[in-house]
């Protein structure tokens, strides 16, 4: 005996080639059968015998220049009449003999003994050449579970681990059935959907069924990504499709596949075992195999119909004869298709239900069951009685609003609570009830008089009456409660009963004492802030009036106007100033702190007055800008602002100005309004250490040139440049006196920010 695998390797070629002989005889057989059926249809036409039919179909064959298969095909698909082949086009497969190949497949298939059989035949003589790499035939059940029932091109391992899918899995085929359609999947990995053959990206999942019945589904695999098919492949799947559906029904008949399935005789007796109305219905297949409507096969003894027609007015008839609007209101018909189709159950717990009375429709409201049972399907209904339906919306709104009922006959000491007021009281529901009388027992000492006064209304007095009080538990738990009740008396005024009603108010109790708290709070903080306003207010008006006295001095008129805020809480921090230096050159100054209120009218005193104290020391607007950094950022409480500071020199009749962070001054000019340069300059307190660039403009005899606050210009929906570009516009033409020109500005402002607004005019006269 040799050990180096040598007669192996022959055994496993040998058994190779005996499986490739077994495939190609196998072919050769379903080919022969297509012929010998093609000879049998030409004997029947031609009135010959078998030899002189076979001499026809070869003398036809060559003379067609084809072979005798492709002929025989043709021949069958003509005899035929049907669809099946009919409906591929035959120049959609060109050179793939797609005609052919299904006929041999459905040879094969009508010569399997079992849907494993029929799978094989399928996947060698329809699907390898479509490149397909493996096919399964799922079974579906009567509660829409999944069988493999026949598979080719998988593992046997993979087979086995895929043998039953439960129902609610999410996969290709269980979608397919659901959808009663077929599912395209290019690649299954970005489908989420698990499946037999997950190494398989492409895959299509094809319900297989007649008569409207969903039996299984045939799921088709190929190697790679799926690309989009031609419209013969879609045709060529279904039609393979429905050869799997009649082989289903074959198997599942002969009893080779387990389906759950009920003898309409045993359906009918569970029917009857119900409590409920429920109807036993059967499907009505069309001569096309189409599903028309389903036939009553029978009505249980609790059936009660909606227009109140006996039970043999209903049984043998069509669903859609005894109830047409099923078809319209609430698709009840849908569902028992659906369900019929696909196995599926379907319940829900309110439902419209409709039947025609005297010509009239008559709606309800019931609970729905649909259910399969082989071919049959059950339709088990229960109408929601009204007083229940409405006991049932009381019970949950007591609920919701935490309220309990309770009714007691004083004369015979009898008291009745609902579950309710058990939960109010803290006691398990086999406790005895409280009698009003008692209810003081229950309550805080401060409510006893209020207490009093209600139970003297409705038991001596016999009037309805209400009180608050506070509700003591055993287990030490406070609520505070709500009790309504009203006496029930007798012809002669004797009192027959008390019925009312306790509501825990604690709840809106609680969020009363809060909302009144946030109230009181609410009122202090506003109160607190209208005087934060009004001392900002008077502090602003006193450093910063509306008017500046006039400046005339070494042939320069100096002009300043203010307009605050229209709201007190708006205050900000806008500043301005205009002085004569003790070096006879003259400062003029603007300013805008951020923020509003008591903190930006200090913020703004403070760099006021530290710009005027380091002027006096006769550095530049750069140098007195630096310094009043310093002062901002270490100096003050975190102020950040913008300034913009000039120093006028009479001698020279030169105006050296820098800014840090503010808007240019506008020079008027021959009738014409310019910006300045926009000089580089952070804003104050940003950083410690800044450097100001300085720029320099001769003033000329009739100039004017304009300091200001963005609250003169400012608009929310329009760009700052544009804003600046209308200022430059508004003061060109004719001259104007200096006081005039102001007040003009301020009157004509389009702004719309509700700021602060500072104005600083400098005139040469």
């Amino acid at each position: 005996m040799t050990t180096d695998g040598t007669g192996v390797d022959r055994l496993a070629g040998l058994v190779a080639r005996l499986q490739r002989e077994l495939e190609e005889s196998r072919e050769a057989a379903d080919g022969r059968a297509l012929v010998e059926l093609a000879k049998g249809m030409l004997v029947e036409r031609l009135r010959c015998g078998p030899a002189q039919a076979a001499e026809q179909l070869a003398l036809l064959a060559d003379r067609a220049g084809t072979t005798q298969l492709e002929l025989a095909v043709d021949i069958i698909n003509e005899a035929s009449g049907d669809d099946f082949v009919a409906r591929v086009p035959p120049t959609a497969d060109p050179g793939d003999r797609a005609a052919i190949r299904l006929r041999t497949a459905e040879s094969g298939v009508l010569q399997a003994n079992d849907t494993q059989a029929v799978a094989q035949s399928l996947f060698a003589h329809a699907l390898s050449p479509l490149g397909a790499a493996a096919v399964a035939i799922w079974s579906a059940g009567a509660d829409s579970s999944l069988t493999l029932a026949g598979q080719a091109g998988f593992a046997a391992g993979e087979a086995q681990r895929w043998r039953y899918v439960p129902p609610g899995v999410a996969t290709p085929a269980r979608r397919a059935l659901l959808d009663r359609d077929a599912v395209w999947i290019s690649d299954l990995a970005g489908s989420g959907l698990p499946s037999i053959g997950g190494d398989l990206p492409g895959r299509v999942a094809v319900p297989a069924g007649t008569g409207g019945r969903i039996t299984g589904v045939l799921e088709i695999c190929w190697p790679d990504v799926l690309e989009p098919q031609p419209l013969s492949v879609h045709k060529q799947v279904e039609a393979l499709a429905e050869l799997c559906a009649a082989t289903l029904d074959s198997a599942a008949s002969h009893g080779q596949i387990d389906h759950v399935t009920t003898a309409p005789a045993e359906l009918a007796d569970l029917a009857d075992g119900l409590l409920d109305p429920a109807l036993v219905l059967g499907p009505e297949i069309a001569a096309d195999g189409t599903l028309t409507d389903f036939r009553v096969h029978h009505v249980n003894n609790r059936f009660v119909d909606l227009a109140g027609r006996p039970r043999s007015a209903v049984a043998g008839k069509l669903l859609l004869e005894a109830y047409p609007l099923a078809a319209a209101e609430g698709d009840l018909f849908d569902k028992v298709e659906r369900v019929h189709a696909t196995g599926e159950p379907f319940r829900a717990e309110r439902m419209t239900l409709a039947a025609l009375v005297d010509e009239l429709p008559l709606t309800v409201t019931a609970s729905v069951s649909v259910t399969r049972h082989g071919v049959l399907v059950l339709l088990v209904w229960r109408v929601q009685d009204e007083a229940a339906r409405l006991a049932n919306l009381l019970q949950h709104a007591q609920r919701l609003g935490r309220i309990g009922g309770f009714e007691e006959e004083p004369q015979h000491g009898k008291v009745i609570w609902n579950s309710q007021l058990y939960a109010l009281y803290g006691l398990p529901p086999t406790a005895d009830p409280v009698p009003l009388s008692d209810i003081t027992d229950h309550a805080h000492p401060d409510d006893l008089p209020s207490l009093n006064g209600f139970l003297r209304n409705v038991q001596h007095q016999h009037r309805p009456a209400s009180a608050a009080f506070r509700l003591h538990r055993a287990d030490g738990v406070t609520r505070h409660v709500r009790v309504i009740a009203e006496p029930v008396l007798d012809s002669h005024g004797a009192l027959l009963a008390i019925r009312g009603a306790y509501q825990d108010v604690s709840a809106q109790h609680w969020t009363e004492v809060a909302l009144s708290a946030a109230q009181d709070q609410l009122a202090i903080t506003t109160q607190e802030v209208e005087e934060h306003n009004r001392l900002a207010l008077r502090l602003q008006q006193v450093i910063m009036p509306p008017t500046h006295p006039t400046i005339d001095a070494f042939g320069l008129r100096v002009a300043v106007r203010y307009r605050p805020a229209a709201q007190e809480e708006l205050v900000g921090g806008d500043w301005y100033d205009a002085v004569v230096l003790p070096n006879k050159q003259i400062l003029v100054s603007v300013g805008d702190i951020t923020g509003h209120g008591i903190k930006g009218a200090t913020g703004m005193v403070a760099l006021r007055n530290a710009l005027r104290g380091l002027a006096a020391t006769g550095a530049g607007p750069g140098q007195l800008l630096k310094w009043l950094n310093l002062v901002a950022h270490h100096l003050t409480d975190h102020i950040i602002a913008t300034a913009l500071c000039g120093v006028y020199d009479p001698l020279t009749r030169v105006l050296r100005w820098a800014r840090a962070g503010h808007l240019p001054p506008v020079l008027i000019r021959n009738q014409r309004g310019e910006l300045l340069p926009m000089l580089p300059g952070l804003l104050l307190g940003a950083l410690a250490e800044v450097s100001y660039q300085e720029g320099e403009v001769q003033l000329e005899p009739g100039d004017t040139l304009l300091l200001y606050t963005d609250g003169l210009v400012e608009r929310r929906d329009v760009p700052l440049d544009e804003c600046m570009e209308r200022l430059c516009v508004a003061v060109s033409g004719p001259p104007l006196d200096l006081e005039t020109l102001l007040d003009e500005l301020l009157a004509t402002s389009d702004s719309n920010t509700d700021d602060d607004t500072c104005v600083v005019g400098i005139q040469l006269l």
